[in-house]
């Protein structure tokens, strides 16, 4: 379960995958891996031996072939393994490939210069939203949260809102799948009142967090949608509650995340379905209720 020191859910590799087709080689390494978080970020060989669950001389083969491979480093002065900046490449391979960033990026920008807090566009895995594009206010802000960020579904503006454009089927059984951790006080925990939530998220064209994850930290987001009609994503803007109130984000900031989502249904070439007019239209030009970045 991923918590807020940075663990991880354990990688999804088909763990139990019986097709001989499955390679088991492949899912250690990659184990090995993601292993290492913010928590944890070097290893000793015994280390690695427990975190990744394999016998010595596995681990002992499977570290080598990956400092070989340029993805793990020994430390001369700890003796113990750390990533290195090649890991890099596996996340950057994705997002140079993915139409959807590239097709909402300036939109996003312009939202951000608008609204002057946080934006940040998400795609899901499993039950986790995964930060693919971030453009963060200007003001000071505590939180820090950068591309390839996890954030749990459940208790996030834009995981509900993903879950919001899903059947209730579907949404449900992700509800029901996923880790329930209380990160602050004001976290819900209740899959039922959750998925109520994600319903009233349905209803209204947009959803919201209150100091769900992080303390001081208010999200609205809106899901966007492909031609066929299933969530691929969401746009979300990040308010602190010493500039903001829930109330103010929703009234003032709702009509200009739903106009962005609009724009960028516009330019993407999937055709993402625009979301029904009666949701807080607002004006064709995206404008600054402040006059400016200032609030």
């Amino acid at each position: 379960m991923k918590t807020k020191t940075g663990s991880k859910t354990a990688p999804r590799t088909g763990r139990g995958d019986r097709s001989p087709l499955f390679n088991q080689s492949v899912e250690k390494a990659f184990t090995i891996l993601h292993a290492f978080h913010p928590g944890r970020t070097a290893m000793n060989l015994s280390e690695i031996v427990a975190a990744a669950r394999i016998t010595k001389s596995a681990a002992q083969r499977f570290t080598h072939t990956l400092e070989t491979l340029g993805y793990l480093r020994k430390d001369a002065h700890t003796r113990r393994w750390v990533l290195t900046p090649k890991m890099l490449d596996l996340g950057y391979a994705y997002l140079a490939a993915d139409p959807l960033i590239e097709q909402a990026s300036p939109h996003l920008l312009d939202l951000n210069q608008a609204c002057g807090e946080s934006v940040n566009l998400s795609e899901p895995d499993g039950t986790d939203m995964v930060f693919v594009a971030r453009f963060p206010s200007h003001k000071r802000f505590f939180v820090h949260i950068s591309v390839g960020r996890r954030l749990p579904m459940f208790c996030t503006a834009a995981g509900r809102a993903y879950l919001s454009a899903l059947p209730d089927s579907r949404a449900e059984a992700i509800i029901a799948q996923s880790p329930i951790h209380r990160f602050t006080p004001l976290t819900e925990t209740d899959r039922a009142r959750i998925a109520d939530l994600v319903r009233q998220a349905r209803d209204d064209g947009y959803a919201w967090a209150n100091e769900e994850y992080f303390r001081g930290d208010l999200n609205i987001a809106v899901p966007l949608l492909g031609v066929d009609g299933d969530p691929v994503g969401a746009i979300n803007i990040s308010g602190p509650t010493s500039r903001w109130t829930l109330d103010r984000l929703r009234q003032e900031l709702v009509p200009l995340l739903i106009e962005t989502a609009r724009a960028v249904s516009a330019r993407n070439r999937t055709e993402l379905r625009a979301i029904p007019p009666d949701r807080g239209v607002a004006p064709s030009h995206i404008t600054n209720p402040h006059g400016g970045n200032e609030q």
